[in-house]
């Protein structure tokens, strides 16, 4: 009997212990197999620098994505992650499991955000742009064009024009300097393949002459489809020894004197970027151009036009003499005031 007492006495914890155990080892596959807790939208859960495995599962748990830290812990030792959870943003779909989750965290797959630089904007336009958007990190707002290009690498550039036009994905806190990088570098790519493939004969002896055109002609067009027929109009009245007299150059050279409001006064007055009173090509380029814009500086289109005019839709009436573009001049531009544009030549 003290035999059968004893070793009940001994199997009874061993026992309850596998009881336990077992029950344990069922709810931790079932913690497993469970997807966390749905959303309405996709969840976002940073991870600060320096937060340990046991902060992060604890943070976790308090933003109601797992219901205790414990198997997650475990889910990280077992599965050798435990040492590799990295910093960042993160999102995951519906569905989504912790071994998941886990996979996430470990391999960086933090959630992507973007900005987007608009053709034709100026890069003081683009900067603002970048300060705006909060999710991106560094100080721009307080730096000169001269402070930015040097932190860029480049002191002796002008920035206008410089940086291409596009969508760039980022993670959050990503150095606002780091897509001007990006933006500046990929320009310098565009605009070497865009010149290497350059038709023969024209009046743009480097790649920054073909920046500067293509930067008119993206503020000139409203219509993609005159891209080449605007460039052709520009390129035949450089070869001519022409004045370009486009209104986009004299408006950028007014800068914040200019109201919205074009006037013959503005046309007269002096400043490097009036191609109304002075020639060839203004210093520097006057806005982002798109690769669109600059092969149309590299391939003009063929004809005789000299001049053109807005029509009011968005489109021009092409013209090959003063005549014909005095009279299109008083068709489209009748009546809508002194100010406005008689682009492409007004001699």
């Amino acid at each position: 009997m003290k035999r059968r007492l004893l070793f009940l006495a001994i199997l009874t914890p061993l026992f309850v212990a596998g009881l336990v155990g077992g029950a344990l080892w069922l709810d931790y596959r079932a913690f497993l197999d469970e997807p966390l807790p749905a959303r309405e939208a996709e969840p976002y859960f940073v991870i600060p620098k320096g937060t340990s495995l046991r902060g992060v599962a604890e943070r976790l748990v308090a933003d109601g994505h797992l219901r205790q830290p414990y198997y997650f812990l475990a889910l990280a030792h077992l599965s050798d992650r435990a040492a590799r959870i990295q910093a960042g943003e993160y999102g995951w779909p519906p569905g989504t499991r912790p071994a998941e989750l886990l996979e996430r965290f470990a391999s960086g797959r933090v959630v992507q955000h973007s900005i987007t630089l608009v053709e034709g904007w100026t890069f003081r336009e683009a900067v603002a742009a970048l300060v705006a958007e909060e999710r991106l990190a560094g100080d721009l707002a307080g730096l000169d064009d001269g402070e930015i290009m040097a932190r860029l690498g480049r002191p002796d550039d002008h920035p206008e024009g410089r940086f291409f036009p596009d969508t760039y994905s980022f993670p959050r806190a990503t150095e606002r300097l780091a897509v001007l990088r990006r933006a500046l570098a990929r320009m310098d790519e565009v605009l070497a393949a865009e010149w290497a493939e350059r038709a023969g004969g024209g009046p743009l002896a480097t790649p920054y002459e073909a920046l500067i055109l293509a930067s008119i002609i993206e503020k000139e067009t409203g219509v993609a489809g005159e891209r080449a027929e605007i460039a052709g109009v520009f390129v035949r009245r450089l070869r001519r020894g022409m004045r370009l007299q486009t209104d986009p150059t004299v408006i950028y050279g007014l800068g914040e004197d200019y109201d919205g409001r074009l006037r013959k006064v503005d046309l007269r007055t002096d400043t490097p970027y009036n191609t109304y009173v002075r020639d060839g090509l203004p210093p520097t380029p006057i806005a982002l151009p798109g690769r669109a814009a600059l092969h149309a500086a590299l391939h003009p289109a063929d004809g005789e036009a000299l001049y053109f005019v807005a029509k009011g839709d968005g489109s021009h009436q092409f013209s090959a003499t003063l005549s014909e573009h005095n009279r299109a001049v008083r068709r489209y531009i009748l009546g809508q005031g002194e100010g406005e544009p008689a682009t492409g030549g007004d001699e």
